[in-house]
């Protein structure tokens, strides 16, 4: 009777040891079938997209995320893209990875704006083919691309109502904010690198004081949740503090976050599948949006 007995245990804990199936490959979406407006070729480097990642069945939430990964304007950091992605999904949000198109690549403002525009028109513009709610989109961004984020929520507008495009019909404006060491200004203040592959080498002062960020907020700028470390050493806090100061000069709600740890491009601090390794931001972000009805 042992060896049955024996041979049950170990089937059932082989069966136990079985590591978890793997989340379903996404699939990007080209924002631009026929070609996005200054497009420099048809390589994929000239082809911005936005890759969905929906979260489990029957755990949405409603709400959803539109994230743009860090990279100095040069290049993406996945980790900051499609970890997020899987990191937001496991609360039920449904997160949407935007690949815009870089410096490195021959590109400078506008292009990366019109690619963040674009994404969160499209969206909002196919939002019940995802079962979100229209009013419940956000924008994630981190280093570069909390600038890229920062400035969609500081450069949106209602939509063109007369465009024979119905997606150029939405309003970009995200519903809230989350800037992670995010690069704000153009000023003194910014992260070299990225200026540089955003403006290209001469910037005109205009254009300069136009994607200073923290120098565009208004009223009707979204609500944020922003967060840096004093051990950044790559891009200065007082980017996320002068936009915090800004939102609170216009009275945009806002919930700031300076922690003492914490090196530049972390991401969440460690795999999204280990809660345990995450940094707290990420447990303060998510109290943040169930505040803000994004989490049910």
């Amino acid at each position: 009777m042992r060896l049955p007995l024996l041979f049950m245990a170990l089937s059932v804990s082989s069966s136990l040891a079985q590591p978890a199936p793997s989340p379903a490959p996404a699939t990007a979406i080209p924002l631009w079938p026929q070609g996005a407006p200054g497009a420099l070729g048809s390589a994929p480097v000239d082809i911005p997209t936005i890759t969905p990642y929906p979260p489990a069945s029957g755990k949405a939430s409603g709400a959803a995320l539109l994230i743009c990964p860090g990279g100095g304007y040069a290049h993406l950091s996945p980790h900051e893209g499609e970890g997020y992605a899987r990191f937001f999904n496991a609360s039920g949000i449904t997160a949407f990875v935007l690949a815009y198109r870089l410096g490195s690549n021959g590109y400078h403002y506008p292009a990366m704006f019109l690619d963040v525009s674009r994404a969160l028109r499209y969206v909002r513009a196919h939002a019940a083919d995802w079962s979100i709610d229209p009013h419940r989109i956000g924008v994630v961004g981190s280093s570069a691309g909390g600038h890229l984020a920062s400035t969609l929520l500081t450069h949106f507008d209602s939509g063109k109502p007369g465009d024979p495009d119905p997606i150029e019909q939405q309003s970009d404006r995200p519903d809230l904010g989350i800037l992670c060491y995010p690069v704000i200004t153009m000023g003194p203040d910014t992260h070299a690198g990225s200026k540089l592959n955003l403006l290209g080498p001469n910037p005109s002062p205009a254009l300069v004081t136009l994607l200073s960020n923290e120098l565009q907020v208004t009223s009707d700028t979204p609500p944020c949740f922003l967060f840096s470390t004093w051990e950044d050493k790559t891009v200065k806090i007082e980017n996320t503090l002068s936009f915090a100061s800004a939102l609170r000069a216009h009275g945009v709600e806002f919930d700031l976050h300076i922690y003492e740890h914490g090196g530049h491009g972390m991401g969440l601090g460690g795999p999204w599948d280990q809660p345990d390794k995450l940094h707290p931001w990420t447990r303060d972000c998510i109290y943040w949006l169930k505040l803000q009805k994004f989490i049910q």
